[in-house]
């Protein structure tokens, strides 16, 4: 009798388990998938974020498809690339796991990026880069506006000093250790999710 009450302690134990969904794995018929993926779709594009990741300057795939997965979980507005040929890159694919497919994607050369940024200052975003100057403010420091545009620097070079002038603000990552970058996916995604959570404390206390 021991052994049998055991049994069932140990079974009506309360338990955690995952609850993520992985959209082509997922286990309801496939006519309830079909109308959850309409549903996505009819919302691309349509973000309440007024967030815009640019990473136009990045040029490793695995960093650009980390960046379209980060961006889309996150409800980022947009990501901009520098050509949408990376879409293609098995490697894109293989870290962005479809976010692609539910994320504005815009092309921007490198070489439209000072025509891009003054036209989204024209539209009121606040251009906000992610790098180390003698200028920039820590990020547990800052107040991110809520139309904010985050330009990402290249993986070796950062943002050039052509860009840098036509930055609103610089935001920089404290950092501890002896190494003093990160990488451009780690940091992006840093900014993303505190924009995210001031967002949403706002939210909160508008409510």
């Amino acid at each position: 009798i021991g052994s049998h009450s055991a049994e069932t302690d140990s079974q009506t134990e309360w338990t955690d388990v995952q609850k993520k969904i992985i959209p082509w794995k997922h286990s309801t018929p496939s006519l309830d998938l079909e109308m959850a993926f309409q549903d996505r779709a009819a919302k691309l594009g349509k973000s309440n974020s007024g967030l815009i990741v640019v990473a136009s300057l990045i040029d490793k795939p695995t960093n650009l498809g980390g960046l379209c997965r980060t961006s889309e979980i996150f409800g980022a507005s947009a990501l901009v690339v520098g050509s949408l040929h990376y879409i293609q890159d098995k490697q894109f694919q293989h870290l962005s796991v479809s976010a692609e497919q539910w994320l504005p994607l815009v092309e921007v050369k490198p070489c439209q990026l000072v025509d891009y940024l003054q036209q989204k200052k024209t539209e009121g975003y606040t251009i906000i880069g992610v790098e180390q100057t003698a200028k920039s403010f820590d990020l547990t420091e800052y107040c991110f506006p809520e139309k904010s545009l985050l330009l990402l620097g290249n993986e070796h070079e950062g943002i050039p000093a052509n860009l840098i002038h036509h930055l609103d603000v610089c935001v920089e990552i404290p950092q501890q250790g002896i190494i003093r970058s990160l990488n451009v996916h780690v940091s992006g995604a840093l900014l993303i999710w505190e924009y995210t959570r001031q967002q949403v404390i706002k939210q909160k206390q508008q409510k």
